[in-house]
């Protein structure tokens, strides 16, 4: 990178310089970041020559990335970082190109052949989807298990996930698919945390035919897991772990303030089923945590189901129907049938066996209902089970 004070032209002059393909390609990223910080400056620069400044940089960019993704003459080869570089961006359209799947499948395939990991990773996936190539799950198994070789994070967590659960044709292969994830999860890192969760699955040893199990379930490891992925900022395990300090699963100590605090991690990432137990939580308030609040338990409520959860399109149903923390404080019958249908739509059975019972007492369900003080507190959630063999300490059942 840039020395502090060295000039754009002073790096531009060394990478014309030097021979070594590293260093190039180090400075089109470093004109594509400069370019890509124009846009946070505020200047009284005139907004058409700011734009001819960015596509300048741009352009120059794309250049010394093409020039080293090609043959260089005299048998060298094409720099696979490059190669790799370039393939990218004619996937997702960067460097104002246009997206062209087949040119990036075959820049990935010249990467692969010269045993880059992740341009390895990226044909297996091209294979699988049918990216610029057409669909081929061996071939796809074949370049996942290279690129697993390779040392590439995503490739051993898919290769995992593959022969664990008989994908892509393949026979299940539960030890070998096993033996991937942790190696997968030895190296996990912000990109990579999958494979931490799915071996926390199966430490906790609640899921899938007892006598297939191919490792001793171990609770405590499980929690061990959750927390790395959840550090490493993903969303499903922060969820879990909120879930585990809720109702004290995995020999954890209930914990409201631990709980809220994880399904808030997840919640900001947008994890709908977070969203939905702070929806539970602020419906019923956790003394010396958090402050109860109706309109905040719909609201939350309401950001799950507006992402297709059915449990929270039940229970933003639930509000409308008993006019909790809705505008007003209202009831709305109407509103209530609309979102108990859209739950009902994705086979929720509360929701469901709400609509056969409006449709036996059709008289009784064109009124809108008063909530009662008998019926007030968390009805939305009363039948839903707890994870298996736990008892809920507490009235916030979420889940």
């Amino acid at each position: 990178m840039v020395a502090q004070g060295e000039s754009l032209e002073n790096y531009r002059q060394k990478a014309k310089d030097s021979n070594d393909p590293k260093t190039q390609l180090d400075f089109a990223a470093h004109l594509i970041s400069t370019a890509d910080g124009m846009d946070c400056i505020d200047t009284d620069e005139d907004p058409k020559k700011a734009k001819k400044a960015r596509d300048t940089l741009y352009s120059e960019a794309l250049k010394w990335v093409k020039k080293l993704a090609t043959n260089g003459g005299l048998g060298k080869t094409g720099f696979p970082d490059a190669q790799f570089f370039l393939a990218e961006c004619y996937g997702n359209g960067s460097l104002q190109l246009t997206i062209d799947h087949d040119r990036a499948f075959n820049l990935y395939v010249q990467a692969s052949k010269q045993g880059h990991p992740a341009a390895t990773y990226r044909t297996a996936v091209c294979y699988e989807v049918g990216a610029g190539t057409k669909r081929d799950a061996n071939r796809a198994l074949t370049y996942y298990r290279k690129a697993a070789a390779l040392g590439d994070t995503a490739a051993m967590y898919k290769l995992g996930m593959i022969l664990m659960n008989g994908f892509l044709g393949q026979a299940k292969n539960p030890r070998e698919g096993v033996t991937w994830l942790k190696r997968a999860a030895q190296q996990a890192d912000e990109s990579t945390p999958h494979a931490l969760h799915e071996l926390a699955i199966l430490y906790e040893g609640t899921q899938g035919d007892p006598s297939t199990q191919v490792v001793i379930p171990d609770p405590t490891h499980a929690h061990e897991l959750y927390l790395r992925a959840a550090q490493l900022g993903y969303a499903p395990s922060q969820y879990k772990l909120g879930l585990c300090y809720e109702y004290g699963l995995l020999n954890l100590p209930v914990d409201p303030r631990r709980s809220i605090a994880w399904y808030t991690r997840a919640a900001e990432q947008q994890e709908p089923e977070a969203e939905l137990a702070l929806s539970g939580w602020y419906l019923t308030g956790a003394e010396g945590v958090l402050q109860q609040s109706d309109r905040e338990a719909y609201l939350w409520a309401r950001k799950a189901a507006d992402k297709g959860l059915a449990k929270a399109e039940f229970a933003v149903g639930y509000y409308y129907e008993k006019g909790i923390g809705t505008d007003g404080g209202m009831s709305d019958y109407e509103e209530a049938r609309r979102w108990y249908l859209r739950a009902a739509a994705q086979g929720n059975k509360r929701a469901i066996q709400w609509i056969k019972d409006q449709k036996q007492s059709r008289r009784q369900a064109a009124q809108p209902r008063d909530g009662g003080a008998g019926e007030r507190a968390g009805d939305w959630r009363k039948s839903t089970s707890l994870p298996a063999g736990q008892n809920k300490d507490g009235e916030c059942l979420v889940m």
